[in-house]
Formats: structure tokens, sequence, C-alpha cells
């Protein structure tokens, strides 16, 4: 399916979509130089402070099959060492999810750029928010709690950006921490409070199951 996002509206919300960082807090350390340089890297220019890993998304001419996700931490963007931020551009096909999550270094702040999403997190004390996402709207995942998007639209994708207030947020995944960690299945069925055959169905499940795609490595320039 072709991508629904004009190339000039696709890079102008990009490059505003950096004030989202503004409203997240930051959680890494401060850092007593301008900026941290890797170890094996004596000297730098500006191609260091570079990033092409988004530049897949120009003229993009086909939207991802399962939903992915194009990341720039400190992991793929090392320059972002430091400096306490970090990004993100999720792109979600017709009715596909990211399931439940946590990021427990940062808070997530999302606009969504085009399409509609189902949001929702649960809060310390199990109460559910939820909300229905238009293009154009913003909604806050605070810091730590799990919460997931989905694209309940059978026909048309969606596509957002998220920003972190740390350089590495952290993800950690639900279903893949508690069914692909090889957590014992008598533990599980215990605390579900189900059989060991609907864990081990769970666990067989999610093996088969398209995983969350990473569409990016580190691409820094120079």
């Amino acid at each position: 399916m072709a991508s629904r996002i004009p190339t000039m509206k696709l890079l102008s919300l990009v490059l505003s979509s950096f004030l989202i960082v503004q409203i997240a807090l930051a959680s890494d350390l401060d850092i007593l130089s301008d900026f941290l340089v890797p170890a094996n890297q004596n000297n730098v220019g500006g191609g260091f402070f570079t990033y092409t890993g988004m530049r897949v998304l120009v003229n993009q001419s086909t939207f991802p099959a399962n939903f992915t996700i194009l990341k720039a931490s400190m992991v793929e963007f090392p320059a972002l060492n430091g400096q306490s931020v970090s990004y993100a551009v999720l792109q979600y096909p017709a009715s596909s999810l990211n399931p439940p999550h946590t990021h427990p270094r940062a808070a997530e702040p999302l606009f969504l750029v085009d399409g509609s999403l189902e949001v929702g997190f649960v809060d310390t004390t199990n109460k559910l928010f939820t909300q229905s996402l238009q293009a154009g709207d913003m909604f806050i995942f605070p810091k730590g709690l799990v919460h997931y998007q989905y694209n309940a639209d059978p026909n048309n994708p969606a596509i957002a950006i998220s920003s972190f207030g740390s350089a590495n947020a952290g993800t950690v995944s639900l279903p893949k921490t508690l069914f692909a960690t090889n957590i014992d299945d008598i533990i599980l069925a215990k605390s579900f409070k189900t059989d060991v055959s609907i864990i081990q169905a769970l666990k067989a499940g999610l093996a088969s199951y398209p995983r969350i795609i990473p569409r990016n490595r580190a691409l820094a320039v120079g």
C-alpha cells in the first residue's frame, strides 16, 4: 500500500516533533562535558552528530506489512549518549498492534502524524486510561507504565512519532518478557491461575507471531 503522507508534510512533522522532547522528563545523568564520544573515536566531525536512519521514510513507496519501529537511540545514534533524548517513528499497518510494554527510563509523548490509533496505559492502581487518537493528536504515556497502541482501522495505516527523555529509554515487552524468556511454565500457570497447557499454547503462539521489526541499524554518518 502506498504511503499517504507527502514527503514535505512528513519532513515538516518530523522536524516539528522535536518539540515533543520539551515535555519529556529527562532521566539520564548529567554529563560534565558538551557531548560524549565513543572510546574508539578520537576525532569527530559534523557527521558524528548526523543520523540517516530515517531517510527510508522519504518517498517511501510501500507501507510495511507488520508493525515497524524506526529508532534513533544511543544504540543506533551514539551522539545521543549523554543528551537525554531519543526518538522513534512507529508505522502501523491496518489492524496492527504495538503490544503492551513499558519504557523503564522515560515517559513517551506520542504524536500521531497520520491515521487513527486506540491507545491506553495502566497506572499503579491498575486503572486503565484509554483514548481514540486522530491525526494531529498527542498522547503521553507516563514513565514506566504499561501501555499499548492499536490501529483499529481495517483499511488504512497509521504513523506516529515518539520522543523520550532518555538516550536509552529501554523497552520491556510484556508478551516477550513473560512468554519468551524461559520462565518456568508452572510459575506462569500459577501466576495466571491457569493450566500449564494454556501457558505452553501461549508460548507457541507467540513464537509463530510476526515480531516487531526494527527497520534501521546504526546509521550515523562518519
